[in-house]
């Protein structure tokens, strides 16, 4: 499926800010298109959309209410988690914006993690015919010339605010003395979680996070990344692979920087185009973080074993606003920062026929 949620492993953390008040029932036409869309950061068919997702299993269960007894609609509450975890306020500060128990939002909110896990998965995952991988190529390509390109990988941490009385605090502290999680993702052009890892400790570094997965292990064995290759002249071939920044391996079907202060020109331009492809991992990181405030800051003590499946809905929300609203799709800024205090960090790890690949996209593009 191109999931993975490591049991390492929300309740809800506290964060300061303030709600909008909201309205009970579906969102009416007096409500104007643009309220509605800087409240949800979505269209109207988009939340009808979810709303269809989740309906079977919200519904099915115990029913909500409000605090003067009125009874919670499927729109109600898919407005509550939405905004919880597009907001990432505190439940009492939802809670009171909403008129309802700061434990209903909590329930409401994990109801609605199941159901989208239940009900949405086939929005993230793995290219699963050769026309779709062949699109994402393409588009890759046109970014700055990388040709059989199929992915971009990047990680980012999810900072949590644990406490001596937590006994695996020390677990979760990484190299920046913070507590945190690790998402690992791989990127289409069109800024698509298309694989996903969480739930590893944030002091792992990207190299033992890459390698610790699912799809590190196919690929090594040949069983991903192993479609149509490319001819870029008669004599040389090139297979499928995906771009990574300094901080992962040079791998026979992933592809890195060159690294060094004094790189020929040609290392120097391979790089730049490299990066440049790459920056759909970071962009898409960024977008997801600045959409579901949730994990973008410090959660306070948040439930380890709950928060990956947090994060995979996020991811998976994320996907859905992608593929429901293509061309319309909000612009945010380029210049987000999903990992902001974070230095990169670089792996000198090289594989020799990771190291053959590159040379030859190098050698391709200095002899066009």
């Amino acid at each position: 499926m191109g999931i993975e949620l490591r049991n390492f492993s929300i309740k809800m953390g506290k964060q300061n800010g303030i709600t909008r008040p909201y309205k009970a029932g579906h969102p009416s036409s007096s409500q104007g298109l643009d309220e509605f869309k800087s409240t949800f950061r979505m269209s109207r068919k988009t939340f009808d959309y979810i709303c269809s997702l989740a309906k079977e299993h919200m519904m099915a269960k115990t029913h909500f209410a409000f605090t003067d007894g009125k009874p919670m609609s499927l729109y109600d509450q898919v407005a509550l988690a939405l905004r919880r975890l597009g907001s990432g306020n505190s439940l009492i500060s939802i809670g009171e914006s909403f008129g309802t128990h700061h434990s209903t939002v909590s329930q409401v909110t994990w109801r609605f993690v199941e159901a989208i896990e239940e009900n949405g998965l086939h929005h993230l995952q793995w290219p699963s015919t050769e026309r779709e991988m062949t699109e994402i190529k393409s588009k890759f390509e046109k970014i700055r010339g990388l040709p059989n390109c199929c992915g971009a990988i990047n990680t980012t941490h999810i900072t949590m605010l644990l406490t001596s009385s937590d006994q695996d605090a020390d677990a979760w502290l990484d190299r920046k003395e913070n507590h945190s999680m690790i998402l690992q993702v791989i990127v289409d052009p069109d800024l698509r979680f298309r694989d996903i890892v969480v739930g590893y400790p944030g002091k792992m570094n990207d190299s033992s996070v890459l390698q610790s997965s699912t799809f590190f292990k196919l690929c090594q064995k040949g069983e991903k990344l192993n479609g149509n290759k490319a001819c870029l002249s008669e004599a040389t071939e090139l297979r499928e692979y995906i771009v990574g920044d300094s901080g992962f391996p040079l791998l026979p079907w992933l592809v890195t920087p060159y690294q060094g202060k004094e790189l020929s020109e040609a290392k120097v331009e391979f790089n730049k185009r490299l990066l440049a492809t790459h920056f759909v991992a970071q962009k898409a990181l960024g977008r997801l973080k600045e959409v579901w405030r949730m994990i973008r800051g410090d959660m306070w003590r948040p439930d380890k074993h709950k928060l990956p499946r947090f994060i995979l809905v996020c991811c998976i929300l994320h996907n859905i606003v992608i593929d429901m609203e293509g061309k319309d799709l909000e612009e945010l800024p380029s210049s987000l920062q999903h990992d902001p205090g974070y230095r990169q960090e670089v792996c000198e790890s090289v594989d020799k026929a990771g190291s053959i690949l590159r040379d030859k996209l190098s050698t391709y593009f200095s002899g066009r």
